[in-house]
């Protein structure tokens, strides 16, 4: 059974940066495209960033470029560095991993294991 666990979330200010971790346990870590997602009180779950299995298919939500940077490493750990956060980035951010082997994807329902999720509040 995969586990995702995130991390790092928090309270920040506006022009701060944070970075999640997302731990991966149990079952095939190296064939599987990652991502993350957020979501904000009332309203849908929504595609942050997504990375391919060996790292050279990268997506970013138009939202986030430039900001935002995902990355994953061989001791099954995917990353969301994010700078200049904005009160709009408040949101609780979850991980997420496709099945084995399939490609990239940046919708929710395309993805088959999650995390629980980690807040990060952004204020002035």
């Amino acid at each position: 059974q995969v586990q995702l666990v995130e991390s790092g979330g928090g309270s920040v200010q506006t022009g701060d940066s944070l970075k999640l971790t997302c731990r991966v346990s149990g079952g095939t870590f190296s064939k599987r495209t990652l991502g993350w997602f957020r979501q904000a009180p009332g309203k849908e779950r929504e595609f942050v960033a997504a990375i391919s299995w060996i790292s050279d298919n990268i997506l970013y939500a138009d939202s986030v470029k430039g900001r935002f940077t995902i990355s994953r490493d061989v001791a099954r750990s995917t990353f969301l560095q994010m700078n200049n956060l904005k009160i709009e980035d408040t949101a609780v951010y979850y991980c997420a991993a496709r099945r084995t082997g399939a490609s990239m994807a940046i919708t929710p329902a395309e993805y088959d294991d999650w995390g629980q999720g980690t807040q990060v509040t952004v204020s002035s």
